[in-house]
């Protein structure tokens, strides 16, 4: 039996293929960006609350009013931004699904996506599965800044539609309103469409702003934000995210969400409404610095190179020229066979499998999960690279 090929992409991604690895070798790991720590004993008391009182049962096709009033409240209350909980809001479960849908909402055969590499591994083929081509515009190592003319001399008539994300999975970097501007003085007279994946939008340290797409008026009228509860509240196993978008975007979204999910998770919806109302939420940015910083001290006893402090996101990427000169996926399975560390190679992030001989790890871990891998890595000062 001949089956398509719906997508260019091969195999299963990169972060089952390291976690696998890691469970058969037994390594820590800090590969697939996920917490091992639990979560706020409130949100955890607030689903069993949800179950108990029988929310259990379908949620309306957008989400549970409730839900979407409690964002559009902590939305206000965090940007200043006024929502409509009605039109423009809509509970999607994760992140990712929101983001494959935003591209079926519009997208058809023929069509361009800019994509900004390196980038998390579903873009590319959720574009391709809609039939649309991904034309990938690196950004500038090792900081992972956008090069405004290369993004200038990517659009064409077909384009329809640039990926953002920011802070950046796997680099870390954050736009800045200055980079926004660049992005609504080329989009202007065009008709692309922006999809702009914000789900690390509260982890962003050393005192840095998040300005989100939804902040820029201009912009915000062309724009699907996907969020993510996971990443904020460490339930990523919850795979509960949002969409937030104009009301003509959003009609788009829906007419495709109905017929693929239609409802989501009711008691999480329920969980979260109720916690997005309580009186402190944890300092869940703050919290992550703290581990990022913690790490990089425990990394200043290796031999890799950090050519920047990560300003956002679960994870730090760093070089590994002082200890060997296999290509990054190699390195990566040589680091959690020999050494019992799994990370993550940055060249399936790229669709040319560009390797600049980097990796990397995810540090939203407990201190002593961080202080075990380092500690396994501590053999990486004798390694001689001639052994290579």
């Amino acid at each position: 039996m001949q089956l398509p090929h719906k997508h260019s992409a091969t195999g299963t991604t990169i972060f089952t293929v390291m976690s696998a690895l890691a469970a058969k070798y037994n390594a820590i790991n800090l590969s697939q960006g996920f917490p091992d720590f639990p979560i706020d004993e409130r949100l955890a008391a607030l689903l069993h609350e949800a179950a108990a009182g029988n929310y259990n049962q379908y949620a309306p096709m957008a989400g549970l009013p409730m839900l979407r009033e409690a964002i559009a409240n902590d939305f206000k209350r965090r940007y200043d931004l006024q929502l409509d909980a009605d039109k423009e809001i809509t509970i999607t479960p994760g992140a990712t699904y929101g983001i494959y849908t935003a591209f079926t909402s519009f997208l058809q055969p023929g069509d361009e996506v800019i994509v900004l590499e390196p980038a998390y591994d579903s873009y590319i083929p959720n574009i391709e599965m809609n039939g649309a081509k991904a034309v990938c515009v690196p950004l500038t190592a090792p900081m992972f800044s956008v090069d405004w003319n290369k993004v200038k001399d990517a659009i064409t008539p077909k384009t329809r539609a640039i990926i953002i994300n920011t802070p950046h999975n796997p680099a870390g970097s954050v736009w800045s309103a200055a980079d926004w501007q660049q992005l609504a003085d080329l989009v202007r007279d065009t008709e692309m469409l922006i999809i702009s994946d914000e789900v690390y939008e509260q982890l962003i340290f050393d005192g840095r702003k998040h300005y989100s797409v939804l902040e820029h008026d201009e912009l915000r009228q062309r724009s699907f934000a996907i969020f993510s509860f996971g990443k904020v509240f460490n339930n990523t196993g919850w795979k509960m995210g949002y969409v937030i978008a104009p009301p003509l975007l959003t009609d788009a979204f829906r007419h495709i969400h109905q017929f693929i999910a239609f409802s989501i998770n009711t008691p999480a919806q329920y969980a979260l409404a109720q916690y997005l109302q309580q009186d402190s939420l944890p300092k869940v940015g703050a919290l992550m610095q703290q581990k990022r910083d913690y790490f990089l001290q425990l990394l200043q006893e290796l031999p890799f190179t950090l050519h920047h402090k990560t300003a956002g996101s679960y994870f730090q990427i760093a070089g590994y020229e002082n200890i060997s000169g296999l290509p990054d996926l190699e390195f990566a399975q040589w680091l959690t066979k020999e050494y019992g560390v799994a990370t993550i190679p940055l060249s399936p992030f790229y669709c040319d499998k560009k390797d600049d001989r980097m990796i990397r790890f995810c540090f939203a871990k407990k201190e002593s999960t961080l202080e075990a891998a380092v500690e396994r890595m501590r053999r990486l000062n004798t390694v001689s690279k001639t052994q290579f």
